[in-house]
């Protein structure tokens, strides 16, 4: 279990970098993507727990413990947001590689300073 938290961590940590390390806008999405896929995980392996069952497999007279079905449904939840804010980011880098066809985060700057002084 601490292997997994550990490389669930590492892949948390890869995005981070992305992010702030990357200058091109698109990698900077992807590593969004990848630190949101990291969180998703590390939530699931602390949600995990072994012996419970879900409502539709127990039948009705036993008495077992059941599964709590809130987490799975903030999993699917930021799966759904995660995926909504993706794309409307690729979106917006749509609209911003008509003017900077390379994604530059330094270059979009300076054209958007330069613009502004005028």
């Amino acid at each position: 279990m601490p292997v997994l938290e550990a490389c669930v961590f590492a892949t948390v940590l890869c995005g981070f970098f992305g992010i702030i390390l990357k200058k091109n806008l698109i990698m900077k999405i992807l590593s969004m993507d990848v630190m949101s896929t990291g969180v998703i995980a590390y939530y699931i392996l602390v949600a995990a727990r072994g012996g419970f069952f879900t409502p539709i497999d127990a039948a009705e007279n036993d008495l077992v413990a059941y599964a709590d079905p809130v987490p799975q449904a903030v999993i699917l939840t930021a799966i759904v947001i995660g995926f909504s804010i993706q794309a409307l980011m690729l979106v917006g880098v749509m609209k911003l590689s008509k003017n900077n066809p390379m994604l530059d985060c330094r270059a979009i700057e300076i054209s958007n300073t330069e613009e502004r002084k005028s």
